[in-house]
């Protein structure tokens, strides 16, 4: 981050020039693309890209298959802005610029979050190419994007994250997702620095935690845009089982294979999510 600006400085300026580039587009529904799920921003309509190199303080995405823009546009009738790829701890980048484009997308306007990523499947009664709603989460990066005192300038930095991944949204997943007879589990989410996939120790551990899936992102980004009073809605796709199930040993070639597979049924889904969030 910029030493000679606040946060909240940085966030007015990245502002200004984002607002710029949109051309008076308004969005208010946030899309985050993970790891080979960047397709669906080729489907949005009178589209604009904007790198995230180009807005001030943003860094760059330099994850396999992302992209690394915004891209917005309409999409199923409503205004959304989508991150076709993100940025990542493990990519050096300090909780709050993981966080950035998130308070960034906030302060434009948008209201609602829905964040997607690839994960490996700790619950066994899962499989390869299954999607998986977010119901919850488990923090284990040992970071947290609103510690210091300038996240305390944006909102308040203490809050609750009941109910972080919002009820409503969540139904509204399972509905569409019934309706297109596309297979979705619910489950509780774990997210970690990375890059390196987890052992089979911590993939027994993380089970007897609770958790289902576990991967290398979002989790910074929802308590990003939970500080912020943004609703959340969470889709992982199950690209592998977790290290050791089935005796699998997770590669990113797997994962962006699995993604490529689903691609079509992703779409559809995301689309029609936004379509009934309106």
């Amino acid at each position: 981050m910029n030493e000679h600006k606040t946060l909240k400085e940085q966030l007015e300026e990245a502002a200004q020039v984002l607002e710029s580039k949109l051309q008076g587009r308004k969005p208010k529904i946030g899309i985050v693309l993970g790891s080979g799920l960047g397709p669906l921003a080729e489907q949005v309509q009178d589209a604009v890209y904007v790198p995230f190199g180009d807005v001030p303080h943003m860094k760059r995405s330099t994850a396999t298959s992302h992209v690394g823009r915004f891209v917005c546009g309409e999409l199923a009738g409503a205004c959304v802005i989508a991150m076709q790829g993100r940025l990542h701890g493990y990519e050096g980048n300090s909780a709050q610029e993981v966080a950035f484009p998130i308070w960034l997308m906030h302060r434009i306007g948008v209201c609602t979050l829905i964040t997607t990523n690839a994960a490996g499947a700790i619950n066994e009664s899962y499989s390869v190419g299954d999607f998986c709603i977010m119901t919850d989460h488990i923090n284990f990066t040992g970071r947290n994007p609103v510690e210091g005192t300038e996240p305390d300038e944006i909102a308040f930095r203490f809050f609750s994250m009941k109910d972080a991944y919002d009820p409503e949204l969540r139904t509204i997943a399972s509905k569409v997702a019934n309706r297109e007879r596309i297979p979705v589990q619910m489950g509780v989410y774990l997210g970690l620095l990375g890059p390196s996939f987890e052992t089979p120790a911590e993939i027994r551990a993380f089970k007897a935690w609770g958790a289902d899936t576990v991967a290398m992102s979002v989790v910074e980004e929802v308590i990003a845009a939970r500080h912020v009073g943004m609703r959340v809605l969470g889709i992982s796709l199950c690209s592998n089982m977790a290290c050791g199930i089935e005796g699998a040993s997770p590669s990113d070639e797997e994962v962006f294979e699995v993604a490529q597979r689903r691609q079509g049924d992703f779409c559809k889904l995301v689309t029609e999510i936004v379509r009934e969030i309106g």
